[in-house]
């Protein structure tokens, strides 16, 4: 099998779904990350469709060296990787498809037929009272965990912030036995970050995701000293080398790879053996609830390392919400989400769907 094109489709003018095309009629189907994606259907389109035109897609892990190489990615890194990410998970779609196995399969098998998901609020102009009456309602719905954005992006210790008094809301209108998983984004001084965690603490928080940007690993590896409460980071982050630093360095408890940057599974295998070797469980990030989620969900049926509730956007996406991308849009049955068993990612997309997010 050899592949005869590659294209990047960009849905709604934000999320970037990439076709791997091949001789034997066979199509991989990914996604890259949605911010800035007229980059990545640059990347994919002019510098890494040209060194997987006539090679064969099912030696993922030559052809990922292919485009790191050709990429320059090491150097460059980031959005880089992102584009990368796309076509790794392509590339293993259509090794599953040749080979007629889910992709979970080929990863050495799935250790979990369903994924238990957390709903994760991405709105930060809810009060206190809002979120809690939105935290409960979910938890009506079956979800029995709970992540919200509380603090201000892109300041330090900023005197609006509300994360005390709307966790105290939440905890209040969940009770006690629902996760409760808090995401500041590096909004916090170290100083600040213990205050805020042993506060977290006392309200039984799950896990303090990003006190500290990740970039500050001195200041994140504090604030895990400080508490006993789980600290969580990696979504900003791309390669197992910077997954090392932030465990070595940074001493967080809970890793946060995203498969659309990882990159793509051939990325995410070094980051789960990495968790392994030295113990530390893993919680994907994920707020792109089509394809991006399908992976993931391969990802963490395969790996006992994958063990709490993973992330699912409860925003309006438009793609999954409106005119759904998936021929079969993945639905949330008592708070968890199946792991589809057809060969690649076992997921088919909706043709008239894509034209028309196309056009858009």
């Amino acid at each position: 099998m050899k592949i005869t094109d590659v294209e990047c489709l960009i849905l709604d003018k934000k999320f970037p779904f990439v076709r791997v095309y091949t001789d034997e009629g066979l199509v991989g189907i990914g996604e890259c990350f949605f911010r800035q994606p007229i980059l990545f259907k640059t990347v994919v389109e002019e510098i890494l469709k040209p060194v997987l035109i006539g090679k064969d897609p099912t030696d993922t892990g030559l052809r990922f060296q292919d485009m790191a190489r050709a990429s320059n990615a090491v150097e460059l890194g980031g959005g880089i990787w992102c584009a990368i990410a796309g076509l790794d998970i392509a590339l293993w779609d259509l090794k599953g498809k040749a080979v007629g196995q889910p992709i979970h399969k080929l990863l050495g098998g799935k250790v979990r037929d369903k994924i238990r998901m957390y709903a994760s609020s991405l709105d930060r102009n809810l009060t206190p009272l809002e979120e809690a009456r939105r935290a409960a309602s979910l938890v009506e719905q079956g979800y029995s965990g709970y992540k919200l954005h509380s603090a201000v992006p892109g300041a330090i210790d900023d005197p609006s912030d509300g994360t005390i008094a709307t966790v105290t809301e939440v905890r209040k209108a969940v009770g006690d036995d629902i996760d409760i998983l808090v995401d500041v984004n590096g909004a916090f001084s170290v100083h600040h970050a213990i205050e805020i965690g042993k506060a977290l603490e006392d309200l039984g928080v799950f896990h303090f995701e990003e006190p500290r940007p990740h970039w500050d690993l001195e200041g994140l590896a504090q604030v895990a000293d400080a508490l006993t409460m789980p600290v969580a980071s990696g979504e900003m982050i791309f390669t197992h080398i910077e997954f090392r630093d932030l465990i070595v360095r940074g001493k967080v408890d809970i890793l946060q790879p995203d498969i659309i940057k990882a990159p793509g599974f051939t990325g995410a295998q070094k980051i789960a053996t990495l968790a392994e070797t030295f113990g530390k469980p893993i919680t994907v990030h994920n707020i792109q609830p089509t394809l991006s989620a399908v992976a993931h969900l391969h990802f963490c049926a395969a790996y006992s390392i994958v063990p709490y509730a993973q992330e699912y956007n409860i925003e309006r996406v438009s793609i999954r919400d409106e005119r759904p991308v998936l021929k079969e849009p993945l639905v949330v049955k008592d708070g968890y989400l199946d792991v589809p068993e057809g060969p690649g990612l076992g997921v088919e997309l909706d043709e008239e769907a894509l034209k028309f997010w196309s056009r858009r």
